[in-house]
């Protein structure tokens, strides 16, 4: 397999670099994994794992927000996770299950990302070693974030759990302008779409948020963290204490 470090000393062309769990590790150990990865496209709604798919590679984001959502008999579909260039898709194959729980799509592209095949990934993680620690803590992290979805689905309003979504959002893509369609948005809450075409028509009266042609504009960052629910920082804290290395403050 291709090595992705460069033997020149810019550190800016280093693909891996872009994925903060792999920019976190250090160089000797980021140079061992970059030999198992290479870079794959993340283009908008990809899907990297469908629902009951065999995981053979799991995946690092390079930018943008992929979502983990779940698919019920009955046709529903709701996220339950979202996953960025902090973390990882497909770690669950470390912990027994060779299946993902869910269809994992890409719902803001931005650029490359990097791929390890399950093999690799099962050999790093058996060393025990940093690259091993990063990654547990990252999914302790993570299914904090399902655990504080699970629970916000069930109590809180459609518009403050948009509110959620969108902070959430913006703080993985890094801009305040989300390209975005009401019907996927309508996937991520787990709502009808014409509940969404009425959540951001409040959310705009309020001065908080603009859409048009596929975009959600944050025009009101702080009113929009007022008018969310506690779960963004509830979630947010917890990747701060758990992945101090990786997660920056977000202004």
């Amino acid at each position: 397999m291709p090595h992705l470090i460069s033997n020149r000393h810019d550190r800016d062309i280093d693909p891996t670099r872009r994925n903060k769990l792999l920019r976190s590790l250090p160089d000797d150990v980021r140079q061992r994994v970059a030999s198992h990865l290479t870079t794959v496209t993340m283009a908008h709604r990809q899907v990297l794992f469908e629902q009951g798919d065999i995981i053979r590679h799991v995946y690092f984001p390079g930018g943008g927000a992929t979502s983990l959502t779940k698919s019920m008999n009955d046709g529903g579909q709701a996220e339950i996770a979202t996953i960025g260039n902090e973390g990882v898709v497909g770690a669950s194959v470390f912990f027994g299950d060779d299946r993902s729980i869910g269809d994992v799509i890409v719902q803001v592209p931005d650029g490359e990302g990097l791929k390890m095949s399950a093999q690799a990934f099962m050999a790093e993680m058996n060393r025990h070693e940093q690259f091993f620690n990063t990654v547990i803590r990252y999914t302790q992290a993570l299914t904090a974030q399902v655990m504080q979805t699970t629970v916000c689905n069930g109590l809180h309003s459609a518009q403050r759990r948009c509110c959620r979504w969108l902070l959430m959002t913006r703080d993985r893509v890094g801009s305040n302008d989300i390209k975005l369609t009401h019907e996927f948005l309508a996937i991520m809450l787990g709502v009808r779409r014409p509940t969404v075409t009425l959540v951001l028509a409040e959310l705009q009266r309020a001065g908080l948020v603009d859409h048009a042609r596929g975009t959600i504009s944050i025009t009101n960052l702080e009113g929009l963290k007022l008018a969310s629910c506690e779960c963004y920082q509830t979630v947010k804290d917890t990747f701060a204490r758990l992945m101090p290395e990786i997660i920056e403050p977000v202004s």
